[in-house]
């Protein structure tokens, strides 16, 4: 039987896009979301042409262009002596080579232009401030008024939905903390290249800066060990615990220690991944996003993973075979792509924070490899085009 309604919990990033990609398929989506409002918490993101290309289907992307930057390239950085170590090229190259633009904006941006895209699809209608604890078909049509033909539980890291799936995992803690906070954009650029994604990289830390052109600003995330704490998911940051955080970066060069010291407004965010494990139970409910596999931001990836999952579990669950299969065929296509994209991130980890020999001999091998093979190493990920339809292989009958 085809899907005809669909129920979304949860109305982030993941949710959203979910949403529209379903509605494009002429399905109607009721979502559900636990707050009262839609207040994207967090700072800046990057979206890169693989998720820029499924933000471009469903129709959202002009409107983001005219808000977002497009960096020149990714600038990799000594957080030291502030001199270059590598770089890779973006903005016209991005749209050359990969045929979409790589843009960085703040979340609440991509998030408040996705939802009025859903407000605006009357397929689509959206309930706030609905807490569903047990997430069941009873709880769902009691705030929906219907019967849904499939559950999709998009509620993050902390999902309610995944506890409804046998053998899913639970979040554990990555050993590691991000400090995220916002600078106005003249103090950014007296450090910062205004043109660039900035990546400074330090013995077990690392920082990642850049423009977010519709605040006037810059946006400044620093990773470093440590700093678990399950009973929240962020918290601003007393001078104390900055204080405590910032000994990770007492070999770092001054004006970036000094940025870091005098951050205004800082929120300590613990990263928090979900090991592999069951997405999805049958025909009723699947995982996508966070919920699925929140991984850490090494490879500054989980908002694009979350919005390829949505688009491409729009296009397998649409098909007119039974929908058991069609989500364990989603399931193990995403599977794949989301395990390579681990291993980038982890690789990266290494790289990014590297100390002694290992980081001189990468210093090395990067200023030897001019940008364009740096890009080609990425043609996999950034050049990755989500599917519209199921593979004709996938088992629908």
């Amino acid at each position: 039987m085809p899907v005809r309604t669909v129920a979304i919990v949860g109305a982030g990033i993941a949710g959203l896009t979910a949403a529209l990609a379903f509605a494009r398929k002429g399905v109607a989506v009721d979502m559900i979301e636990k707050a009262p409002a839609l207040e994207e918490v967090g700072a800046g993101l990057q979206s890169f042409p693989n998720a820029s290309a499924v933000l471009d289907k469903l129709g959202v992307l002009p409107a983001l262009e005219k808000l977002w930057f497009e960096p020149d390239r990714i600038l990799l950085v000594s957080g030291s002596s502030l001199k270059p170590v590598s770089s890779v090229p973006s903005g016209t190259f991005a749209r050359q080579r990969w045929h979409m633009p790589h843009g960085v904006l703040h979340r609440a941006t991509l998030q408040s232009t996705l939802l009025a895209a859903v407000q605006a699809n009357p397929l689509c209608r959206l309930y706030l401030g609905q807490q569903l604890d047990a997430a069941s078909e009873a709880d769902i049509v009691a705030v929906t008024g219907r019967v849904p033909d499939l559950v999709v539980g998009a509620d993050g890291v902390w999902s309610a939905l995944r506890r409804t799936v046998p053998g899913a995992k639970a979040p554990r803690f990555s050993g590691n903390m991000a400090i995220r906070f916002v600078l106005d954009s003249a103090t950014g650029a007296t450090v910062f290249d205004p043109t660039c994604v900035t990546a400074l990289l330090g013995a077990k830390t690392h920082i990642v800066a850049y423009p977010l052109r519709e605040m006037n600003a810059f946006n400044l995330v620093a990773i470093l060990q440590g700093g678990g704490d399950a009973r929240s998911w962020f918290r601003s940051m007393s001078a104390w615990d900055l204080t405590a955080a910032l000994a990770a970066f007492s070999n770092w060069n001054p004006a970036i220690q000094h940025l870091l010291a005098t951050a205004p407004n800082p929120t300590s965010w613990p990263l928090f991944q979900v090991a592999d494990g069951p997405w999805h139970v049958g025909s009723s409910t699947v995982l996508i996003g966070d919920a699925a596999h929140a991984m850490t931001p090494f490879a500054a990836q989980g908002a694009a993973m979350a919005i390829e999952d949505a688009f491409e579990l729009a296009a397998f669950a649409t098909g007119t075979g039974p929908l058991a299969p069609a989500l364990a065929a989603f399931e193990q296509h995403r599977r794949a792509r989301i395990a390579k994209v681990r291993a980038r991130g982890a690789f990266n980890r290494f790289a990014y924070h590297a100390r002694g020999p290992v980081r001189v001999a990468r210093d090395i091998v990067l200023s030897m490899r001019p940008p364009e093979t740096l890009a080609s190493d990425l043609d996999w990920l950034y050049g990755y085009r989500a599917l519209d339809e199921a593979p004709v292989s996938t088992p629908r009958h």
